[in-house]
């Protein structure tokens, strides 16, 4: 019976009703049924074997929107067989929060356990938060909120510092497929008793669309569902153009795990490799509105950073790792334009192979030669024994000399006098070939004259 029956109230997830969205309805049941965040709830880790030992304390689920933490929480107060309190920072007051709580006593007294879920905990203000902290430290309620920013920054200190943070990850595309694909055939909570034809690829399409947030999926797939046409063998089939329809978006030729997908990625990198900036802007706008996981073409970024720019423009690399951080940070749609700052930056700077080229003679050579020994003079002698065997006899520590540099071999006797970085005349590079060539005549003359 709700404290509060003028607020809305939650729908109960074990009693499935026809006016119901298909994502509560297809709320999992038990551990097994749960997609995605197995470093949580993998058998054997920690948060699942306090729920079936029925062992839990206070906590935070931390993690983007769709990724199941709501439906978590559910399960836990269903699993413990727990009395289930939702809070809404938009509907709930002080006076609220403190009758609740003096309920949630009483059943303590009892032996009862209240479950309290404060979805959005980083929209109630301090006073909201403080009504809770007394109740949380007597162990009269378990807390459990939801957020989806930063808790360091959104939860004040004494509630944090009383539970347990757990980071939920986004689910990923094929986790969201496989809702999906369960939704179709369920006949007690999903599409089951309706016969929906849609192809692999328009489901990927959903999933991508989706941007880690099963929700959003499953109200996709419901709406279009719902829109379909039905055929002459009585099957609802949902077409690419429904989906374009249901979606208010064209539906680019794509398939992330296909030809396409390597076609445009190879576009994009050689885009930025030519420094053609309009060209590498068109292809990752292609790519992140095809449903390409942007983290990706983040990650690419970063390689395209080492592998073409280098040490010509040291800050491309900083840059991307920049723009990954951004996005991970704004999410879609705001941080594309974090990683569209890159591409441009990428493909304006200065271009040199030097490193990566440099970088496969290096693993050439570590494979085709003998593995020779470090040379003593590079060795530290820790010990006595060392010492008198040899180690460090005959070292010369830079700082000691003039110009910072000696003449010393630092490489294997194998595999001496090898130059492996050629820095090329682009951007900083240029100025770091001036250095090596300095130093290279430094060690000359260092050499002739010992």
């Amino acid at each position: 019976m709700s404290l509060f029956p003028n607020l809305p109230q939650p729908i109960e997830p074990d009693v499935p009703l026809a006016h119901q969205p298909l994502a509560e309805r297809m709320r999992p049941r038990t551990l097994d049924e749960f997609i995605g965040q197995q470093k949580l709830l993998g058998p054997g880790k920690p948060l699942r074997t306090q729920i079936e030992n029925d062992d839990l304390g206070s906590m935070l689920f931390w993690g983007p929107p769709g990724c199941g933490k709501t439906t978590l929480a559910r399960l836990i107060a269903r699993l413990t067989r727990s009395e289930f309190i939702p809070f809404s920072a938009v509907l709930t007051g002080i006076k609220e929060i403190k009758e609740v709580m003096a309920d949630a006593e009483r059943k303590a007294r009892s032996g009862a356990r209240t479950i309290v879920f404060v979805d959005e905990v980083h929209r109630f203000n301090k006073a909201q938060q403080d009504a809770f902290l007394p109740h949380v430290e007597a162990g009269h309620i378990t807390f459990i909120g939801a957020t989806t920013e930063n808790p360091s920054f959104e939860v004040i200190s004494p509630l944090l510092s009383r539970t347990k943070v757990y980071i939920l990850d986004p689910l990923t595309t094929p986790q969201i497929v496989d809702l999906l694909r369960r939704s179709l055939v369920d006949k007690e909570h999903g599409l089951g008793n309706e016969t929906v034809e849609v192809s692999d690829e328009i489901l990927f399409r959903m999933a991508s669309y989706a941007n880690g947030d099963a929700r959003s999926a499953y109200n996709t797939l419901e709406l279009a569902a719902r829109s379909a046409i039905r055929q002459r063998n009585g099957a609802l089939a949902i077409t690419s153009e429904l989906l374009e329809d249901v979606l208010q978006r064209k539906l680019l030729r794509y398939d992330k795990a296909g030809e396409e997908h390597y076609n445009l990625i190879s576009a994009l990198h050689k885009s930025v490799r030519n420094s053609d900036p309009d060209a590498a802007l068109y292809w990752l706008a292609r790519m992140l509105e095809s449903g390409e996981d942007p983290l990706y073409l983040a990650r690419r970024m970063v390689r395209m950073a080492s592998e073409d720019i280098g040490l010509a423009e040291p800050g491309a690399l900083a840059v991307t790792l920049a723009a990954k951080d951004a996005f991970d940070f704004l999410g879609a749609p705001e941080g594309h334009l974090a990683l569209a700052q890159a591409a441009v930056y990428l493909s304006l700077a200065p271009k040199s192979n030097a490193l990566y080229t440099g970088y496969g003679e290096v693993i050439e050579d570590v494979h085709k030669t003998e593995a020779d020994p470090v040379p003593l003079h590079l060795r530290n002698a820790v010990t006595g024994l060392m010492k008198n065997v040899g180690y460090g006899k005959g070292y010369q520590y830079a700082h000691e000399y003039e110009n910072k540099v000696t003449d010393m071999q630092c490489l294997p006797d194998n595999l001496a006098g090898r130059n492996y970085y050629q820095p090329t005349d682009q951007g900083f590079e240029q100025r770091l070939r001036q250095r090596l060539d300095e130093i290279r005549k430094i060690k000359s003359r260092s050499a002739s004259n010992p």
